[in-house]
Parts: C-alpha cells; sequence; structure tokens
C-alpha cells in the first residue's frame, strides 16, 4: 500500500519556462478548431473557469447554443454523480448522440470532456465507456485511448508516480486512504491510478497496460516523447497523467494537441484542472463583492449545506464565527418517515423566509451525522441523499422573498440548487470567490435573475474558507 508523503515533494521538480508554455499551448488550441464539450457530473466542475456557459439540459436547442458561441468551450450539467446508472446510461447515450449531430450539421470537430470527481468517485468507467460507443457510432474512426488526469491543485488533488493524493495540511494521503474512498456509492481502494483502473474496470484493463505520463518527462520538455506515448495508444487503451502544477497539465495539452492533429480520437475523464489547460483559459483574480452582488436589496443570503464530509463541517463551525446568522439545521434523518421531510421543510421555510426578508443571512444544514441503515444498498443510499437534497434545494426553491445571494455546499447539493430551485438553464461562471469556487451569474429566466450563486464544493478549501465567502458576500469581517 502506498504510504502518506510531506507535501514538501510537490516542490522538488525542476520549474517551467512558464511563458514558453503558454505561448506553445496557445498555438496549438488555436490551431485546433474543435469545440470542446465538458460534461460535468455536478456543477464544481467550473471551479477552474470564467466567462464560459453552463447549460443545464442537454437539449438540441442548448448544445446548438453552445456550439454557435465564439467561446471555444463550453459546460453541460449533467450531475450524474446523483444518477443511478440506468439514468446516466440514458443521459449519455443521449448527449453522445445529439453532441454528434450537432457537429454534423455545423461541420464541427468536437471532443467531449467527462468532468469528474477530483477524489475519483462518478459513474467509472461507465460514462467514457458510453460516450466512446456513441462518437463510434456516428463516425468512421475509433477511441485510440481514454485520459485520465485528476490533478487539481485548488483542492490539493496531486498525482505523483502514478500514485493520486489528496492534501491534508503539510501531509499527502493517498486517495484510497481517505474518507472519499469510503463514499457508499462509488467507493474504492487502490490509490495508484494504474491499479484504480484494473479495480474499477473490473480486470479488462491490467495496470501494467496502462500508459503513463511522468512528472520527470514533462518536466524535461520531453514534447515528442509524450505525444509519442499518445501516438502509441490504440483500442481505448488508458493513459494516465501525472501532475503536482498546472503547467503540468499545459505541457501535456501540448503534446495531446499534437496527437490529435496527427488523427488520434480520445476521452477524457479528468477533474477541472484539465478542463482549464485544454480550453486554454487564462487566469482571473478573486471576484470582488462588487463584481458578484450587483443587485441592491436589503434581504440576506442564504447558504444550504448539504455536505457531509469531515471539511464540511469543520468549516460550518468555523462560519458560526460571523455574526447576524441565523442556523438552522435540517433533521435529515426524517428521509425515513413518510412525510417527514415534508413536514420539517415548511418548518424551516417559515423560520428562513422571515429572517431573511428582515436582512439576516441564513444557514441551513443537514444533520452532521451520516444516516446509517441496516443491510443498505448503494442505490437505497444514493436514493436517499437524492431526496434530502430535493427537500435541502426546495428550501430555496419556495422562498417567497429574492435573498441578497445563493451559496450550496456539496455537489448534489448545488446542482439541485441551481436546476430545480434556481431554474437556470443557462448560467455565466463569472469565475471564483476563493480558489476552486465559482460564481454563477443567473440568466433572466431563472427564480432569482441576477442573483450571485456560489457553488462550494463539499470537499474544496481549508477550515475558514466558508466563512470567508461568506463574510466578503454579506460585507463584514469578524
Amino acid at each position: 500500500m502506498e504510504g502518506k508523503r510531506n507535501a514538501a515533494v510537490l516542490d522538488i521538480y525542476p520549474p517551467y519556462d512558464r511563458q514558453e508554455i503558454d505561448l506553445l499551448l496557445t498555438a496549438e488550441a488555436e490551431l485546433s478548431g474543435r469545440k470542446i464539450i465538458v460534461l460535468d457530473d455536478d456543477p464544481t466542475g467550473v471551479q477552474t473557469v470564467h466567462d464560459v456557459s453552463v447549460y443545464t439540459d442537454w437539449s438540441l436547442e442548448s448544445i446548438r447554443d453552445g456550439f454557435a458561441e465564439k467561446n471555444k468551450l463550453f459546460f453541460i450539467l449533467t450531475n450524474s454523480r446523483g444518477f443511478t446508472v440506468e439514468q446516466t446510461t440514458k443521459a449519455h447515450q443521449e448527449i453522445g448522440a445529439r453532441v454528434d449531430q450537432v457537429a454534423k450539421e455545423m461541420g464541427m470537430e468536437y471532443l467531449i470532456v467527462s468532468r469528474g470527481d477530483s477524489t475519483l468517485r462518478g459513474h467509472y468507467p461507465l460514462e467514457t465507456r458510453l460516450l466512446k460507443e456513441a462518437q463510434e457510432a456516428g463516425n468512421p474512426w475509433k477511441i485510440d485511448g481514454e485520459i485520465l488526469c485528476p490533478f487539481f491543485a485548488e483542492g490539493g488533488r496531486f498525482t505523483i508516480d502514478n500514485v493520486h493524493y489528496v492534501r491534508y495540511g503539510e501531509e499527502l494521503v493517498p486517495a484510497g486512504e481517505t474518507e472519499f474512498a469510503r463514499d457508499k456509492t462509488f467507493g474504492y481502494q487502490s490509490s495508484n491510478l494504474c491499479d484504480y483502473i484494473e479495480e474499477k474496470t473490473e480486470g479488462a484493463y491490467k495496470a501494467d497496460s496502462v500508459i503513463c505520463i511522468s512528472l520527470e518527462d514533462l518536466r524535461a520538455g520531453k514534447l515528442e516523447q509524450i505525444t509519442g506515448q499518445l501516438m502509441s495508444v490504440s483500442d481505448f487503451g488508458k493513459i494516465i497523467v501525472n501532475a503536482v502544477d498546472e503547467y503540468d497539465v499545459k505541457m501535456f495539452c501540448i503534446a495531446l494537441y499534437r496527437a490529435l492533429e496527427r488523427g488520434k480520437h480520445f476521452t477524457f475523464r479528468t477533474a477541472a484542472a484539465f478542463v482549464k489547460a485544454l480550453g486554454n483559459i487564462s487566469d482571473k483574480p478573486l471576484l470582488t463583492r462588487e463584481e458578484m452582488v450587483t443587485l441592491k436589496t436589503p434581504a440576506g443570503g442564504i447558504v444550504v449545506i448539504g455536505s457531509h464530509t469531515k471539511k464540511t463541517t469543520m468549516q460550518m463551525e468555523e462560519l458560526k464565527k460571523l455574526k447576524d446568522i441565523l442556523f438552522i439545521e435540517m433533521n435529515s434523518d426524517l428521509v425515513l418517515q413518510e412525510g417527514g421531510l415534508e413536514g420539517e421543510v415548511e418548518r424551516i421555510l417559515s423560520l428562513s423566509g422571515n429572517a431573511i426578508r428582515n436582512g439576516q443571512t441564513v444557514a441551513i444544514y443537514t444533520r452532521r451525522q451520516l444516516l446509517t441503515v441496516e443491510n443498505d444498498t448503494k442505490d437505497a443510499a444514493l436514493v436517499r441523499s437524492v431526496k434530502i437534497s430535493d427537500a435541502v434545494q426546495s428550501l430555496v426553491g419556495r422562498l417567497e422573498v429574492t435573498p441578497g445571494f445563493v451559496v450550496a455546499k456539496g455537489g448534489i447539493t448545488s446542482s439541485d440548487v441551481g436546476t430545480k430551485a434556481l431554474q437556470v438553464k443557462r448560467a455565466t461562471v463569472l469565475g471564483q470567490i476563493r480558489p476552486g469556487i465559482p460564481v454563477w451569474q443567473t440568466g433572466e429566466e431563472s427564480r432569482f435573475p441576477g442573483t450571485p450563486y456560489i457553488i462550494f464544493p463539499g470537499n474544496v478549501g481549508e477550515v475558514e474558507t466558508l466563512r470567508e465567502a461568506v463574510e466578503i458576500l454579506m460585507g463584514q469581517t469578524i
């Protein structure tokens, strides 16, 4: 089993000439006329980008609108991490076929990126296999390989010597030893990505068959060698990318664009950092309150917290240091009682609506102790979590007062708040309020037009980060 490492290892690799890499990547990205469609399995995948569109459905109309944009890249929010196997199968078959149809209508080439969790949870390898099949069904070529790149610096996710790590303070912990690997629905054991692939594909792809892009080769600038590795892939072979810095991913994307130009075809299962590099999206400073809160309103904001990770609970306790916030616990265990959650929602709506109307910000959170059920199954646990998330989102959607801002904590929670409560069809990503924490500008069609919507992943940030974000939105400091 892989051991923990000191985070100092992140700094031992030789530096890049960043300006040179930016120029090379820009040249390759501009040469490629491919539209990039990013399928986001929860809304947090936009946590590295700005000034791009997110569509919350995959109708032909939305896909056509995305292809017609001047932007190189657009997102489709699937929220498939909250789907059953049957639901995500249907969704990915539809999306794959429709994207190919629209691309042919417009005479454009395209890439589909499956943006998944940086801690390796989700419907893998199912979703990328479905996208492979959909693309091959409509074209004479085959998908040569699949690229995995879960690196995400803002969340403390690094891949070194093929092992994926999660940072806790000054310690790097192998992902398979973290709470994320014990996820009831998407759990796993392997931290080495080669072994992870063999585990998740149930032996269909062996660990020793995986092509590994090393940090040493990336830092040595061996672009031709890396391109050659990509050119050697066939029969949907697997490629993993080691990375501890965004420029590792940029260097890889230069080689990737060259392999694409030479006729290779790939699918992608990656975290958010890869999307930014592939789309050659520039850096942007963290957003100020003035950039986000453009509507003048005396109303308070609303924060809904659904994630059960240890980090989220610590962040919530830190949030309690802010003044003028009303904290309300939702007894999410009532999901086990017929009609129990409905009554709980009515109780909380009454309390929160009055407080927000009077200028007070409200924070609503589910019970912090994760519900355990005897003889539980993965599907039953997922169904329960979706029911709880539906109750949480309704606390926003059924508000009779427009809040000053909305913050949602957790993947399924933030998706449901965006699509069901706020009824967003298309949003613009303004940028980030804190590293890895994106802000949507809601469209005119939404429940509360122009209200800033902050999507706060359950597994991102330091203990203070939630408090810092909310105090910026409230315009106060502790």
